[in-house]
C-alpha cells in the first residue's frame, strides 16, 4: 500500500455542524489536505494533547496509551487507509513482542491516540486521491474562486444568492443536510468553503 505521512494542520467548528468538527490533515512532503468530519468529543481529545493541556482525569484516549505502555506495547503508527460510502476508515499498528498488530479504528481516535503516543500519520494515496484537495493559490483572491465549484450543491440558477451572507445560509443548510446523512466527505468540503467565505468577509 503506498502511503503518505500527514500531519494536523487545525480543527475548525461552527453552530451549523451540529457539534462536529472538521479535522485538517496536510501532506508532509506535499501540498494535498485531508478534511475529515469528527465529533466534538474526538476534537476535544485532539486539541488538548496538541495544547499541553492536562485533564483531571484521564480521558479514554490517555487510557489507551497508559494500556499500551504498561503492556510494553508501543503505537508505530496509525494509518487512515480506506473510504467507503463516505466514511473514512483507520488502523492503529501496535508492536508486541517484536511483531506488528494493525486494529480497526476510527480515524478520530487513531489519531488522538497517535498524538498521546507522537506516532506518525499516515493516509493512504488511494483515500488522498479520492478525498483530498489542492488549496487555491494564495495570491488568488478569494472573490475570483466558484464558492460552489465541486461541493455538489443543486440550486436552480434563479435561486442562485445574490449575497455572501444568503450564500453562506445555504452552505450552512446543505452542511447540516449532509452531517446528518453521514455524508461526510461532502461536509468536509463544504465547511471549508463556508470557512473560506467567512474568512475573506472578515479581512475585509
Amino acid at each position: 500500500m503506498n502511503k503518505i505521512q500527514v500531519e494536523i494542520l487545525g480543527l475548525s467548528a461552527s453552530p451549523s455542524t451540529g457539534g462536529a468538527y472538521a479535522l485538517l490533515l496536510k501532506e508532509m512532503y506535499g501540498n494535498r489536505r485531508l478534511p475529515i468530519i469528527i465529533g466534538s468529543f474526538e476534537a476535544q481529545a485532539i486539541a488538548m494533547e496538541l495544547e499541553g493541556i492536562k485533564p483531571p482525569r484521564p480521558l479514554t484516549h490517555d487510557l489507551l496509551k497508559t494500556l499500551v505502555d504498561n503492556l510494553s506495547a508501543a503505537v508505530t503508527e496509525v494509518i487512515i487507509d480506506e473510504l467507503r460510502d463516505n466514511t473514512f476508515f483507520a488502523k492503529v499498528v501496535l508492536e508486541i513482542s517484536s511483531l506488528e498488530n494493525p486494529i480497526d479504528a476510527r480515524p478520530s481516535d487513531a489519531i488522538a491516540l497517535a498524538v498521546r503516543t507522537q506516532s506518525p500519520i499516515y493516509v493512504s494515496e488511494s483515500v488522498m486521491e479520492s478525498a483530498g484537495f489542492v488549496p487555491s493559490s494564495e495570491t488568488q483572491s478569494d472573490y475570483e474562486i466558484d464558492e460552489t465549484k465541486d461541493l455538489d450543491i443543486d440550486i436552480p440558477d434563479e435561486q442562485q444568492p445574490k449575497s455572501k451572507e444568503t450564500k453562506l445560509g445555504t452552505l450552512k443548510e446543505q452542511l447540516r443536510k449532509a452531517i446528518e446523512q453521514e455524508d461526510y466527505e461532502r461536509a468536509a468540503k463544504l465547511r471549508d468553503e463556508i470557512n473560506r467565505i467567512e474568512g475573506a468577509a472578515n479581512i475585509n
